[in-house]
């Protein structure tokens, strides 16, 4: 056997790999809750590192935890290509978000095993830490290390809601490597599930990633002080919960005011403390974000999201501190890979269109330093970060066989 042009994966065993995942950290019914560095997400990478180990590859562990799965080339000097995504849930999750890129690149490798194929280039698969956000903010955290956006000390540092720090968590787990940087790679390549309405609404089955919306994010502290909530006078008061509420507020309004064109606004986290009844709040913990197709509209709502924190804090008589701030989207994918992953499409044969992503991905952290490209497969409905969260053999198809053909034409080179 060898790889020609009419080579396909395996989608049988693409599949039973899907369903082993969703058999680890179940959630709600048809779920996941497999939350970055707990017990499930050892289970889970123990799993991946087994299947990647009996499929010939080499694996390596990060500072950050993520996995590293090489196979070799013929020139294996040559920078690599990288394919992934994570494996890592939110705590109401799906079984497919991120899981179904890493395990498609699995499949990929286990393809080329079958067919005798060895590419020119090492292919490598990649489960980045972290992803979702979910324990440890911000989201992506392992992919931005990578490619310097942020330290290893700083991630190291994030702590989580339960009190655990993220580099203890990691050696707990026992997935604090010390594998050497990539000193470059030659691309990296992302399948996803769309997490949108438009490829199952329009009966699409790929989606061909031209870039992702513009986006802002920000995590925000309120501080006041505690008081009674029934002598202490209205004037007096240094309310931290109520500078939250009326930030994510403030944020949702925005969100509507620009909700015509596309435009989003999400208050997605308020944690205060002490958060009981009978006493004023002494500290709150905000996460918002705005997006928007148009990069100059995306920039308004971010300013106006700004200006909404510090208004919220002075109406309530709390200080503000932005703790952390993010951005990621826009025209960001490489123009070669993008053609190449359409090319693909009409070659095969797929109905396909053009889609730009408007969720946030380890792809948009790689793009800053690589040459990087993203497929989207169709989920039911468009429902994501949901137990509810769907898909058929049918709905990724396309897209792993796609990623197949793209990999090896980039990895042999």
């Amino acid at each position: 056997m060898s790889f020609t042009p009419d080579s396909r994966t395996d989608l049988d065993r693409f599949w039973l790999t899907i369903q082993r995942s969703a058999e680890i950290g179940k959630g709600r019914e048809g779920g996941l809750a497999r939350l970055a560095l707990t017990d499930s997400d050892r289970e889970m990478r123990d799993e991946f590192v087994a299947w990647c180990k009996a499929a010939g590859l080499s694996v390596e562990i990060d500072a950050m935890g993520s996995i590293f799965a090489r196979r070799a080339g013929l020139d294996d000097s040559l920078a690599p290509v990288i394919i992934g995504s994570h494996l890592d849930t939110q705590i109401n999750g799906g079984r497919f978000d991120g899981i179904a890129g890493v395990l498609a690149g699995l499949e990929v490798v286990r393809t080329l095993n079958d067919l005798g194929h060895v590419t020119k280039r090492p292919i490598i698969v990649v489960n980045w830490t972290n992803e979702e956000g979910a324990r440890f903010s911000p989201p992506m955290v392992a992919s931005g290390v990578f490619v310097g956006q942020y330290t290893v000390d700083w991630a190291h540092d994030l702590i989580a809601d339960d009190g655990a720090r993220f580099g203890d968590e990691l050696a707990r787990i026992g997935y604090r490597g010390d594998a050497a940087p990539l000193n470059d790679v030659d691309a990296y390549l992302e399948l996803h599930i769309e997490q949108g309405p438009i490829l199952d609404a329009e009966s699409r089955q790929v989606g061909v990633v031209t870039g992702g919306y513009p986006s802002y994010g920000m995590r925000v502290r309120f501080d006041g002080e505690t008081a009674h909530t029934g002598p202490t006078p209205m004037d007096l008061r240094h309310n931290a919960l109520i500078a939250g509420a009326r930030f994510l507020t403030a944020v949702d309004d925005i969100g509507w005011d620009f909700a015509v064109h596309d435009g989003k606004a999400t208050g997605s986290r308020l944690a205060a403390w002490p958060n009981k009844p009978g006493i004023l709040s002494e500290t709150a913990q905000c996460v918002a974000d705005v997006r928007h197709p148009d990069p100059i509209t995306a920039r308004v709502m971010a300013e106006k999201m700004r200006r909404a924190a510090h208004e919220a804090g002075a109406k309530a008589g709390c200080s503000v501190t932005v703790e952390d701030e993010w951005a990621w989207g826009g025209d960001i994918f490489d123009d070669e890979l993008v053609t190449s992953i359409r090319t693909e499409a009409k070659r095969q044969g797929w109905n396909w269109r053009d889609i730009e992503a408007q969720a946030g991905h380890d792809a948009y952290h790689m793009a800053m330093r690589y040459p990087t490209a993203m497929i989207f497969t169709p989920c039911k409905g468009g429902i994501t970060h949901n137990n509810k969260e769907d898909c058929s053999p049918d709905d990724l198809v396309a897209g792993l066989n796609m990623l197949l053909h793209v990999a090896v034409q980039r990895a042999d080179r």
